[in-house]
């Protein structure tokens, strides 16, 4: 009957391809007679030989499958029966365009036997991701090109109070299914595995090994014939795979954002996501699209089809610990108890590096970070580092950090306090690195500071930095630690090591221009230098507040700020009132209150001489000469700044030295002393590029271009509004527009913008 039905299936397939025998035989590579006995049923195809004919007819899905199951009807198969292992695939299975490509490429290798090799795919990530649901869903679009049959079965690798399954076991599985009796079944592993290469030798086979363990677990299931596709999950890496047997990895991380949304309206119906898109999308963030919550939250969903999403949302922010609400009651169904099973197969020591990890506040921790949080050596944290890489539990970023999905973060965070850890002493340690190392890459960005560093506390990272350029890598590398870190001193604890940091971080922030950042940042430090009543710490963090917002344009909020200054003068000593005074000065200027700020900085200049303090009487200097250029009172502004500038360079005060050429160009500029102007304002850029001050210099280039362009010179006035441009979109500072335009308003020798 098999016979029959295939030949009548073969041969309406073909005279509906418009092929004749001949054609037939020569697109496929099968003999004209090998067809003809076929269509008159009186043979069945070999399974190589059924790939060929299909492929060659062009046939659809369903026309594969009833030829797959045709062919496979013969009474007395000598390879043995065809076995049916797999699971259902999921009906509501979405995304993964990627994943599936690699997939379908290694299907065709498998099915084409190509390479001398059995085919072998490792779907890795973490714990609830789906990568048994890509894995079913791949093998069952992909099961009639492997006509023997699929073979499945859950190794245990990583689930609850269950050993992993031992190889024999599953071999037992296997060679069952494929028609040994138990009088023939070997007992032993080696015995297993040699008998089940020989009953795959020459079979076409998709054979599923879910949930492995490690390599050691999978190496005796790996069936022998080139026809063979296997496809292993695993939330180890398994490398040894790829590498001795050639597997190929598939890696599977969270969904995007769309396949989140597409996956939930795919459970919940479509029109129940249309009617409260942006209800939907809160819930598949807060299940930060791991598919495993998204598949909990909708099954949650559907039990209560008149309930609007947004309550959904609303309870899942306000009832409790989060992966309480991502439970469905059955183990592999409750996202703590899947994380758990990774968790439990970590050595102890790397274990408590993972809870204290956890603790990070950012979205991604360096090596560095994740050492003085835990407060072990970088070796060991490198080490243990990779261990959690290994099994899932963590991943690396574009910039090589190490990243914990939120729902993994919040599974060791209650960890931490189940296990009775000390997350403050850890969190310390966190800040206290941040700090140090802020201290230290501090004094590549400007002059050397006179304070000697303190040292970290036991347990710290010291990072070694030797250039301005590491020391600008590593505050960009910490940048969204330290945000984070902030943002979460939610215990009055820390308000002294928090505030510290806000100072510490501010001269970065200042050098790049990040003005946003700085007023984030220092807001912070001034509400820890309030509550905690300390009147020095208020002027520092409030005058850091009104220079940054003065900056940007928002003079009047600065104000606020400034008379926060002000009202602490009675309660700190002369070095901070002359601080104080100097800032209110800077402010005051930027506010175009001229005769304000030359008040104010002449109280400071005054302070400082007083104390001998000859440095900072020197920038003192500078900022009183501006303060006289700005008034019209030039000649008075070049005899202070000419008496100033060898004070500065005694000191080696790149950056004020390099103000002060700056202002008496300013000064004889205004004079009509174009040539001297021009002079100073090249002195200016040469000086601040040696303290690499790349926002400065964009402002120098713009003095310069203007006395350039009065000097009738408008192709140098264009190029140094190029210039200063181009530094201003290094800091993305919104000016560098501006200084375009002026460019190209130099060109046609136009008005300016």
């Amino acid at each position: 009957m098999g016979r029959a039905e295939f030949g009548r299936l073969l041969r309406a397939a073909r005279q509906r391809s418009l092929l004749t025998l001949e054609s037939l035989a020569e697109t496929s590579g099968v003999s004209v007679r090998a067809i003809s006995d076929m269509e008159r049923g009186q043979s069945l195809p070999r399974q190589a030989t059924l790939s060929e004919l299909m492929d060659a007819l062009d046939l659809d899905e369903d026309e594969r499958r009833r030829f797959v199951e045709a062919s496979a009807r013969r009474a007395g198969r000598s390879a043995g029966r065809v076995p049916r292992q797999l699971p259902p695939g999921l009906a509501a299975f979405r995304g993964r365009t990627d994943a599936l490509a690699t997939a379908y490429g290694l299907t065709a290798q498998a099915a084409r036997a190509e390479g001398g090799h059995v085919v072998v795919a490792v779907i890795g990530g973490m714990a609830g991701v789906g990568k048994t649901t890509l894995a079913v869903h791949w093998a069952h679009q992909v099961a009639d090109r492997f006509p023997d049959g699929q073979l499945y079965v859950n190794l245990r690798g990583f689930e609850d109070a269950t050993r992993p399954m031992d190889p024999a076991e599953a071999l037992g599985g296997f060679l069952a299914a494929l028609g040994v009796s138990d009088l023939d079944m070997p007992r032993g592993t080696e015995e297993r595995s040699a008998l089940f290469r020989e009953r795959t030798a020459s079979r076409r086979l998709i054979v599923v090994l879910d949930n492995a363990r490690d390599e050691e677990q999978v190496r005796p299931l790996l069936p022998a014939s080139t026809g063979c596709l296997t496809v292993v999950t695993s939330r180890s890496q398994l490398s040894g795979l790829v590498a001795v047997e050639g597997a190929t990895p598939v890696g599977l991380d969270v969904w995007t954002r769309e396949e989140a949304l597409s996956a939930l309206a795919a459970r919940i119906g479509e029109e129940r996501c249309r009617a409260e898109p942006e209800a939907a999308a809160a819930l598949v963030e807060r299940c930060g699209h791991l598919a495993l919550a998204v598949a909990i939250v909708a099954a949650q969903v559907s039990a209560t089809p008149q309930l609007p999403l947004r309550t959904v949302v609303r309870e899942l922010r306000g009832t409790g610990p989060l992966l309480d609400a991502l439970s469905a009651g059955a183990r592999r169904s409750d996202v703590r108890a899947v994380f758990s099973w990774s968790y439990r197969t970590l050595p102890p020591e790397t274990a408590v590096f993972f809870r204290h990890l956890a603790l990070h506040p950012g979205p991604s921790v360096s090596a560095e970070a994740a050492a003085s949080l835990a407060g072990v050596g970088m070796r060991e944290a490198r080490r243990m580092l990779r261990q959690l890489s290994a099994v899932n539990l963590l991943s690396r970023d574009a910039e090589g950090r190490h990243v914990l999905h939120d729902l993994v973060r919040a599974y060791g965070v209650e960890l931490v306090e189940q296990e009775k850890d000390d997350g403050l002493a850890a969190r310390i340690r966190l800040l206290d690195y941040l700090r140090h190392n802020a201290d230290i890459a501090n004094r590549f960005l400007g002059p050397a500071s006179t304070a000697e560093a303190v040292p970290p506390a036991e347990g710290v990272v010291s990072v070694a930095l030797g250039t301005r350029e590491e020391a600008l890598d590593w505050f960009r590398q910490e940048e969204t630690s330290v945000s984070s870190a902030l943002r979460s001193m939610n215990d009055p604890r820390l308000l002294r090591i928090g505030m510290t940091l806000t100072q510490d971080w501010v001269g970065y922030y200042s050098v790049m221009g990040r003005w946003s950042e700085e007023i984030a940042t220092k807001r912070i430090g001034l509400d820890a230098a309030q509550r905690l009543d300390e009147p020095a710490a208020v002027v520092r963090n409030a005058a850091a507040l009104a220079r940054a917002l003065a900056e940007t344009g928002r003079t009047d909020e600065a104000d606020r700020y400034v008379e926060l200054m002000l009202g602490q003068l009675d309660r700190i000593g002369p070095v901070e009132r002359a601080f104080a005074e100097r800032t209110v000065g800077w402010v005051r200027g930027r506010q175009k209150r001229h005769e304000e700020a030359l008040h104010h900085a002449r109280r400071a200049l005054e302070i400082y001489r007083t104390l001998g303090d000859d440095r900072s009487t020197a920038r003192e200097m500078n900022a009183v000469a501006w303060y006289l250029a700005l008034l019209g009172r030039y000649e008075e502004t070049i005899a202070l700044c000419e008496e100033a500038v060898p004070l500065l360079q005694r000191d080696g005060n790149l950056r004020i030295e390099a103000a002060a050429w700056d202002t008496m160009g300013y000064a004889r500029q205004h004079l009509g002393r174009l040539d001297g102007a021009i002079a100073d304002y090249r002195e200016s850029l040469r000086v601040y590029g040696e303290a690499f001050d790349g926002y400065n210099q964009a402002e120098v280039l713009d003095h310069l271009a203007t006395a350039q362009r009065e000097k009738g010179d408008h192709a140098g006035a264009r190029a140094s509004w190029l210039r200063a441009a181009d530094l201003l979109s290094a800091i993305h500072s919104p000016r560098a527009e501006r200084m375009r335009a002026n460019a190209e308003a130099s060109r046609g020798h136009g008005d300016l913008l």
